[in-house]
C-alpha cells in the first residue's frame, strides 16, 4: 500500500509541474529549453530564458525586457518588477506613464525565497541572492549578496566555481 501513495504522490508532482510549466509558456517570448515550473508562476511577454532554468514560484511582471542565463534556479514567491509609475510627471503622487527598465541575470544564479528584484538590475553570473532581499542595484558576478536594499556581504570561491562550472556539475 505504501508503494502505491508514494507512486501517486509522485506523479500527482510530475502533472503538477507539466501543468505550471506549460501554462508559464504563455508569458515567455524566447527560450532554448523547457524551464522547469514547480510552482505557480508568472512572466511577462518579455522574458528570454536560457537553458536548465528552475522556477519555484516566480512573478515577473511590468513592460521591461527580463534576460535569465543558464542553470538558474528562484525560491518560491521571487518578483521580478521591470515597471514603475513616475512620481515626477504631471500629476501627484504619480501620473499615467511608466519607467520601463529591463533586467539582466547571468548564468549559474541562485535567487532565493521572496527577493524582489527591481528594473534596470544586472545580476552576475554565479551570483547567490538571500532569502527576504530586495535588489535595487547591479550584483557582480560571484557575489553573495542580502538585505533591503540588497549588499554584497561575501563571494563565492572562484576556484571551486570555476572547477565544478568547468566540469558541468550543474544542478
Amino acid at each position: 500500500m505504501f508503494f502505491l501513495l508514494d507512486y501517486m504522490r509522485k506523479i500527482k508532482i510530475k502533472m503538477k509541474r507539466f501543468y505550471y510549466t506549460y501554462r508559464s509558456l504563455r508569458g515567455i517570448s524566447e527560450y532554448r529549453e523547457l524551464p522547469n515550473v514547480n510552482n505557480k508562476s508568472y512572466f511577462n511577454n518579455n522574458t528570454a530564458l536560457g537553458l536548465n532554468c528552475n522556477f519555484n514560484g516566480m512573478a515577473i511582471s511590468g513592460g521591461g525586457k527580463v534576460t535569465i542565463g543558464n542553470n538558474f534556479h528562484s525560491g518560491s514567491e521571487c518578483q521580478i518588477i521591470t515597471q514603475n509609475h513616475n512620481i515626477n510627471g504631471g500629476s501627484i503622487p504619480y501620473d499615467n506613464t511608466y519607467i520601463i527598465k529591463d533586467v539582466e541575470i547571468g548564468d549559474n544564479v541562485w535567487v532565493g525565497n521572496r527577493v524582489i528584484i527591481l528594473g534596470g538590475v544586472k545580476i552576475g553570473e554565479g551570483a547567490v541572492i538571500q532569502a527576504g532581499s530586495v535588489v535595487v542595484s547591479d550584483i557582480p558576478a560571484l557575489a553573495i549578496a542580502g538585505g533591503h536594499p540588497a549588499k554584497v556581504f561575501s563571494c563565492r570561491d572562484s576556484l571551486h566555481y570555476e572547477y565544478h562550472k568547468k566540469n558541468k556539475n550543474f544542478n
